[in-house]
């Protein structure tokens, strides 16, 4: 304080000081003074710079507030997705497991038999033998063999995957959770009708996935594939959008076995193979299909069995162990109208009971309801009880939400005369 003090009580300071102030307020007078007198002139020259850029952006846009407004909405829109793809990831992903299927396989090693020699060059060059490698099997060594994807629906270590995953024998299937652990599995049931199975490892407390409601999917909506692709990068993500529903595809398997899933989910979101069994999942987290094929030699387009034809399996093995289905024991194709101008058909709706390229591959199973029935090869099915089979309603979903021992009515056309059979549902034997 008293160095401030001895400087302001300074005469020469205080001249200075009051001099210099003197002089820039006269300095911000003198330009207001000229900014004030040119006042019209500055206020043409930034209304000019503002029309013009408003005409920029006019004649780059009808209408600039509108696609302004819509760019934020975009942005905001897909904020939002992003968040809810990271949220339903996170939440979901310690669920998801990865399943590898290991044999024992035969060992060889080489070794040299000294009386095993042999001449290439025979009488060329006499004498130039040289012993050739043998092969022999020293014991066997485990092998991993395939891959596949699954996820928990109970606490207790109940598994979803596709049956095709599960389905040899002789071999071990071991089950790598999120967390890196592994687990040895126990295949509880394989679906005799979808391409469903359900494994279970020991343990408890294990997180598992809500399960949502398929018949309330719409094509544009947005949906996550989680799963072990190529059977080799487990809990791989990928995001798509329902493409299509009610979907009719032949799946076929590397042992060349083909199987005809009728009512799929058609998805760009990419699933390869290693997927098959993992979860397809709104973005919610809940699972609203099961990852099961993809068309070869295409890009983008994978399919996944609707969760709401899973669900009754997975409820028959929480109940009673094993997957209980009825079934009506026939091979068949669904007619439209191409079918039925190519093949000369009366009709363009219903099934054709019809048998596989393989011979194994019958289109009625002998002992089977629809055996026992009289339903035979050729015959067409036009409806089952009262509900006609059009490119809306499917046979197979039909008979899956009747229960066993119950009486069905078809409506067939057998040799070009329209009958009525009834049906007696009997349990689905397992393949």
């Amino acid at each position: 304080m008293k160095f401030i003090k001895k400087y302001f009580t300074n005469k020469d300071f205080t001249a200075g000081f009051f001099t210099s102030l003197l002089s820039f307020l006269f300095i911000l007078i003198i330009i207001f003074g000229l900014a004030w007198n040119k006042r019209a002139q500055i206020f043409g020259y930034f209304a000019q710079e503002y029309l013009k850029e408003a005409q920029e952006q006019s004649s780059n846009d009808k209408d600039g507030n509108k696609v302004t407004t819509e760019r934020i909405l975009e942005k905001q829109t897909i904020f939002s997705q992003e968040h809810f793809v990271i949220d339903a990831v996170k939440k979901t992903n310690p669920a998801v497991v990865s399943i590898i299927i290991s044999k024992e396989v035969p060992k060889y090693e080489t070794y040299i038999d000294p009386n095993q020699q042999q001449n290439p060059f025979g009488d060329l060059f006499p004498g130039f033998n040289f012993n050739i490698p043998q092969y022999r099997q020293n014991g066997t060594e485990k092998k991993n063999i395939g891959g596949g994807s699954g996820f928990f629906v109970s606490s207790d270590g109940l598994i979803v995957t596709n049956k095709h995953v599960v389905d040899q024998k002789d071999v071990e299937y071991t089950v790598f959770t999120n967390d890196g652990k592994k687990h040895l599995a126990k295949v509880i049931a394989r679906d005799p009708i979808l391409d469903i199975a359900l494994i279970k490892i020991e343990g408890n407390d294990f997180p598992y996935l809500s399960l949502g409601d398929s018949d309330k999917l719409e094509v544009g909506q947005s949906v996550i594939a989680i799963g072990n692709a190529l059977g080799e990068y487990r809990n791989t993500v990928s995001v798509g959008v329902v493409s299509g529903l009610a979907r009719s595809i032949t799946a076929g398997d590397s042992s060349g076995s083909t199987e005809v899933l009728d009512h799929v989910i058609q998805t760009d979101a990419a699933i390869n193979p290693g997927n098959s069994g993992g979860p397809l999942l709104d973005l919610s987290g809940r699972v609203i299909g099961v990852d099961v094929a993809i068309a070869q030699g295409s890009q983008n387009i994978g399919f996944a069995l609707p969760i709401n034809s899973v669900k009754s399996a997975i409820e028959s093995v929480k109940s009673t162990g094993k997957i209980v289905r009825p079934y009506l024991g026939i091979r068949y194709v669904s007619i439209n109208a191409e079918m039925k101008e190519k093949n000369n058909l009366t009709v363009d709706y219903g099934v054709l009971v019809k048998a596989g390229a393989n011979t194994s591959e019958l289109a009625v199973i002998p002992g089977s309801p629809a055996d026992k029935a009289g339903i035979v090869e050729n015959d067409i099915i036009l409806e089952v009880d009262g509900v006609k089979l059009d490119d809306k309603t499917n046979l197979a979903s039909i008979v899956r939400e009747k229960n066993i021992g119950q009486i069905i009515n078809l409506k067939i056309l057998h040799k070009g005369a329209e009958k009525n059979v009834k049906v007696t549902l009997e349990v689905a034997k397992e393949n």
